[in-house]
């Protein structure tokens, strides 16, 4: 039996009134998005060489979290440009200028009350790696402050992760790109790097994953997309709507292993 009351009379739409339907939806959904856009403040969005998650590719802005961004940006109504630098640079950046994020940023408790944060975006492991023809060993943290250097890109988080736990032999470099050529070269010894991040650097110079072996993992966390604290809360709630429906929608995961496959999706 049919669904429709009985006596009742159904509709029958015309063509032209379907399109003039569907034309009046598109209408309201740009006005929506029309409208979310000029809430919002023109926005510095700030990242850096650390691919795959985010990197330069032929002068452009590119990687996982890039594309994560743009979706977001899209969904927001967002065209601000995406601009490449080292981290130490963007870091201070973020922390200062107002309307500013800087991503992929991992969230640690040193890092809490700086900005305002919209994720999270990935899942991370922190560990120390060697060359495999290394003889280092370090099975605690505590024989590993007993190492003659760590390198570890400078103000990541992995630097303060390692600060934090005590370590003192601490090396420094501007750029990730810069601490595997140190390693690989033999001008040091052990590195403090991500399992998400290191092997597709070490194929980008030329090298084997099977070149490095991990010493030991010394931290779990999250990266987020990290606001100023000079940006207002409407900034934020949106960027982290548009990702939370993005997640919903599963867009959010189709990138993700896309780029990172077989690795755990953040929810």
């Amino acid at each position: 039996m049919s669904g429709t009351a009985f006596g009742a009379t159904v509709k029958k739409w015309q063509p032209a009134e379907k399109v003039a339907m569907i034309r009046g939806l598109w209408l309201l959904m740009l006005v929506a998005t029309t409208s979310v856009a000029a809430s919002l403040p023109p926005l510095v969005l700030l990242t850096e060489d650390d691919p795959p998650l985010t990197y330069s590719a032929s002068g452009k802005p590119a990687g996982m979290v890039v594309e994560i961004v743009r979706e977001i940006q899209r969904r927001v109504g967002s065209r601000d440009a995406i601009e490449v630098m080292p981290w130490a640079r963007a870091y201070r950046l973020a922390q200062s200028k107002a309307d500013t994020a800087l991503f992929n940023t991992n969230r640690i408790r040193e890092r809490e009350g700086m900005f305002k944060w919209v994720g999270p975006v990935t899942m991370t492991s922190g560990s120390l790696f060697v060359r495999q023809d290394s003889h280092a060993r370090a099975d605690s943290l505590d024989e590993a402050k007993r190492l003659s250097q760590i390198l570890v890109v400078r103000d990541w988080y992995l630097q303060q992760v390692l600060i934090d736990e005590g370590f003192s032999n601490l090396g420094t470099v501007a750029t990730p790109n810069q601490m595997i050529t140190m390693l690989m070269l033999g001008r040091t010894e052990v590195i403090a790097s991500e399992n998400t991040t290191l092997p597709i650097q070490l194929r980008q110079q030329g090298y084997r994953g099977n070149e490095v072996r991990k010493l030991l993992t010394f931290t779990h966390t999250y990266g987020y997309i990290a606001f100023s604290k000079i940006t207002s809360d409407q900034v934020v709630r949106t960027w982290q709507r548009a990702l939370d429906e993005m997640k919903r929608d599963g867009s959010f995961a189709a990138i993700y292993h896309r780029w990172l496959p077989g690795e755990q999706v953040p929810d």
